[in-house]
C-alpha cells in the first residue's frame, strides 16, 4: 500500500478575495519531500496554470511572492478539494488519487469567514467532488484544466477563457 500523502500548502484566501480557484491536490514534486520554499500550488513541471495566469494578466511570476501579491492584487483565492490521498503508480493525475480526507471543513470555513462570490473548478474531477462534499454551495463554474493532458483547448484558448472570467 502506498504512502499517505497531506496536502502541503494552507489555503491562500487574500483579505479582499472574492474569488476561489479550487483544485484537487499537488503533484507528486509538492508532497514527496521536496522542502523547496518556492514550491506551491500549480508546482508540476507541466502545470499551465502560472503560464495562463501570467498571460492572462500580462505579468511574469517569477517566484510565489509574485504569484501571491498577484493574487492579493485581484482577490483571488487558492486551495485544493482534497487533504490527504494516497497516489496510486506514483501519479499525478487525477484519477490516481486515492481520497482519504477532503477538504471540506476548510472550505466551508472560507467561504463563511470572506467575501468569496464566485468559485472555480480547475477540472470536472475538482467539480464533481465539490459538489458531492459540499452540496449546500450551489455556485461554482468549471474552468478547462490547466493540466497538459487537457487537449480540449489550446493553452491559448485556456488563456481566453480564463480572462473572461477573473477579476481585472
Amino acid at each position: 500500500m502506498t504512502a499517505l500523502e497531506n496536502h502541503p500548502f494552507e489555503p491562500f484566501i487574500p483579505e479582499n478575495a472574492t474569488v476561489l480557484i479550487v483544485g484537487s491536490f499537488p503533484g507528486r514534486e509538492q508532497t514527496q519531500g521536496n522542502s523547496d520554499a518556492e514550491q506551491w500550488f500549480y508546482g508540476a513541471k507541466r502545470n499551465q496554470f502560472w503560464k495562463i495566469i501570467s498571460a492572462v494578466y500580462q505579468t511574469d511570476l517569477h517566484c510565489k511572492a509574485d504569484k501571491q501579491n498577484l493574487f492579493i492584487k485581484h482577490g483571488i483565492g487558492l486551495t485544493d478539494i482534497l487533504l490527504i490521498v494516497r497516489r496510486k503508480n506514483n501519479s499525478n493525475l487525477d484519477e490516481n488519487l486515492e481520497i482519504v480526507e477532503y477538504n471540506d471543513a476548510a472550505i466551508r470555513e472560507i467561504i463563511s469567514k470572506s467575501t468569496i462570490r464566485s468559485i472555480y473548478f480547475t477540472s470536472r474531477f475538482v467539480e464533481k467532488h465539490f459538489k458531492k462534499q459540499l452540496p449546500e454551495i450551489n455556485y461554482g463554474e468549471y474552468l478547462p484544466s490547466p493540466s497538459p493532458r487537457y487537449a480540449g483547448m489550446t493553452q491559448a484558448e485556456k488563456i481566453n477563457f480564463y480572462k473572461s472570467k477573473l477579476p481585472k
